[in-house]
């Protein structure tokens, strides 16, 4: 005869639906995290590319925001990306 304890520790199915529950929330949560990341990454682009046109060219932006050539041109590429998407979507009569 066995005893039923309300101490007992949780079954298999407990523990692996409550680690379950944590991988969920720490994925949700990371997703959140990008999308937030993606957005600042957006706006550093038109920064960027704004501080192109006012520095006059991509090594002058460059020296001035001490931030690598390459760095430059890649949020000059995104902020083109970004551009290009929204006249995309404005064409098509999307907000």
């Amino acid at each position: 005869m066995t005893v039923q304890n309300s101490d007992k520790t949780p079954s298999r199915k407990q523990r692996l639906q409550e680690k379950q529950r944590r991988q969920l929330a720490v994925v949700d949560t990371v997703d959140k995290a990008e999308v937030k990341v993606r957005k600042a990454e957006a706006e550093l682009a038109v920064a960027v590319a704004e501080a192109v046109q006012v520095f006059g060219d991509e090594r002058s932006a460059s020296e001035g925001l001490d931030m690598p050539v390459e760095a430059i041109r890649r949020f000059v590429g995104i902020a083109a990306n970004e551009t290009a998407s929204a006249d995309a979507a404005n064409a098509a009569g999307m907000p």
